[in-house]
C-alpha cells in the first residue's frame, strides 16, 4: 500500500502538474476522513505521510482538561498523568496512535478526494489563466451546437461558449471549424469557469488591428475608438503618435493587405479607416467619408449638426438602410440629420420668405435669424424676446 500511494503521488503529479505537497495533503485528509469513520466522527485526527516510506500514520488528539465536556476530543488531568505523561498540564494536547483504516476503503478514498482535487485545482488554474486573457483573441474548434449556441473548444479539456447574441449574423460554422474569437469574459460558477467568446463586439476589430498592425501594436498608431454593426460594416477612427507614421495608411497596408486580413477574417464586414481630429466638424466630415460635406450647422444645445452634401452624395453618405450616417454619429457621438444641397436651398428659401413676412423686420435682420437657424415666423414668436435681443444686438424691448 506504501509503494502504491507513492506511485500515485508520482503519477498525478506528473500528469496533471500539480505539487506533491498538495497531492500529499489530500491524502491525507483522505485518511483523517477513513479514520473518522472506524473510530468516530467526533474524534481529532492527525494524520503523517512519510514521503521516504510511504507510510501513513494517524493520531487521535486529546485535549487535557480539569472536567471533561466531550469525551471524544477530552481528558481528565488525572487519566493523563496515569496513561500518559506524569508531568503533563491543563492544556497539553496528547497524541494517541491508532491503527489504519482499512486499506481498501483508504484507498477509494483518497482516489476519490484527488480526483476531486485535481478538479477543483484544474478548474482554479483555467479560470485563473482565462481571467488574464479577457479581451485577448484566442482560437479554437467547433465541438457542438447548444440550442443557438457554439461550444469552441480552446484546448483539451478547456470549453468556451459563443452565444447566440455574440455570433455575427448569417455566419455559418460547422463541428470541426476553427475560429476566432473576443475572450469577452469570465465566469465563475459551481460546474467550473465558462468562457465567453464574443464575435460582435468592437473590441474584436480592435484586437485584429493589433496583430496585423505593427504600429498600432507598438503604440505608434492609436485606435481612438470602433464602431460597428458586425457582418455589415465597421468604422475605426485612428490616429497617429508619430508625425512620420499615417495612421491609415499603416492600418490599410502595402495594397490593403492588412485591412483586407481583418475584413477576410470578418467574413467580408466592411471597414472604413477615419483619420481622427479633435475639430469635432471635421471630425464629421471624415466620418461620413466616402461622401463629400459641403457645409455643417451646429445645434450645442441639441448636441445635433445637419449636414448637407451634394445631391449625388445624399445616397452615399447616408449609405445602405442609414449604415453610413448611422455608424458616423456613433463614432462621432453627435446626431447627424444629412440633407441635399437642393434640400437644404429649397428650406432656405421658405425660411426666408417666412421671416421677412414679420412686419418691421428688415431683410438684414431675416438674414441674420436665419443663420442662427430661425426658421419660420413661427418659430420667431414662440422664443424668447432676450434669445432674439442678443442675436439682433438690440434691446429685448
Amino acid at each position: 500500500m506504501q509503494s502504491e500511494f507513492l506511485r500515485v503521488i508520482d503519477q498525478v503529479s506528473k500528469e496533471k502538474g500539480i505539487d506533491r505537497a498538495l497531492v500529499i495533503e489530500t491524502i491525507e485528509e483522505a485518511m483523517k476522513s477513513a479514520a473518522k469513520k472506524t473510530h468516530g466522527a467526533d474524534i481529532n485526527v492527525e494524520a503523517k505521510f512519510d514521503t521516504i516510506t510511504g507510510e501513513i500514520e494517524l493520531f487521535k488528539i486529546q485535549t487535557v482538561v480539569g472536567e471533561i465536556e466531550n469525551p471524544a476530543t477530552e481528558i481528565d488531568l488525572a487519566a493523563a498523568r496515569a496513561q500518559f505523561d506524569p508531568e503533563c498540564q491543563i492544556g497539553d494536547e496528547l497524541l494517541t496512535k491508532l491503527d489504519p483504516p482499512d486499506s481498501r476503503i483508504a484507498a477509494q478514498a483518497a482516489k476519490q478526494n484527488i480526483v476531486q482535487k485535481v478538479r477543483e485545482h484544474e478548474r482554479a488554474m483555467i479560470y485563473s489563466e482565462y481571467k488574464q486573457h479577457e479581451g485577448t483573441i484566442q482560437s479554437g474548434v467547433v465541438m457542438r451546437f447548444e440550442k443557438r449556441n457554439l461550444i469552441v473548444q480552446l484546448r483539451p479539456n478547456v470549453d468556451a461558449i459563443l452565444p447566440e447574441r455574440e455570433q455575427i449574423p448569417r455566419e455559418r460554422y460547422r463541428q470541426g471549424d476553427r475560429i476566432r474569437a473576443l475572450v469577452l469574459r469570465v465566469d465563475e460558477n459551481a460546474r467550473g469557469p465558462q468562457i465567453v467568446l464574443s464575435r460582435t463586439n468592437p473590441a474584436l476589430v480592435s484586437k485584429l488591428f493589433e496583430q496585423e498592425v505593427p504600429e498600432v501594436y507598438e503604440g505608434i498608431v492609436e485606435i481612438k475608438d470602433v464602431v460597428r454593426e458586425p457582418g455589415g460594416r465597421a468604422k475605426i477612427a485612428v490616429v497617429s503618435n508619430d508625425s512620420d507614421v499615417d495612421p491609415v495608411g499603416a492600418c490599410v497596408g502595402m495594397r490593403g493587405s492588412r485591412v483586407q486580413a481583418v475584413v477576410q477574417e470578418l467574413r467580408g464586414e466592411r471597414i472604413d479607416i477615419v483619420p481622427w481630429t479633435p475639430d469635432e466638424t471635421e471630425f464629421v466630415c471624415r466620418a461620413l467619408s466616402p461622401a463629400k460635406v459641403s457645409r455643417i450647422v451646429i445645434d450645442e444645445a441639441d448636441h445635433s449638426m445637419e449636414v448637407i452634401v451634394p445631391d449625388d452624395q445624399l445616397s452615399l453618405a447616408i449609405g445602405r438602410k442609414g449604415q453610413n450616417v448611422r455608424l458616423a454619429g456613433k463614432l462621432t457621438r453627435w446626431k447627424l440629420d444629412v440633407h441635399s444641397d437642393s434640400e437644404y436651398e429649397r428650406w432656405q428659401r421658405e425660411s426666408r420668405l417666412s421671416l421677412r413676412r414679420v412686419e418691421g423686420l428688415s431683410d438684414l435682420r431675416a438674414e441674420l435669424l436665419l443663420a442662427d437657424g430661425y426658421k419660420s415666423a413661427g418659430e420667431l414668436a414662440g422664443s424668447k424676446p432676450e434669445e432674439i435681443a442678443e442675436v439682433l444686438e438690440c434691446t429685448a424691448d
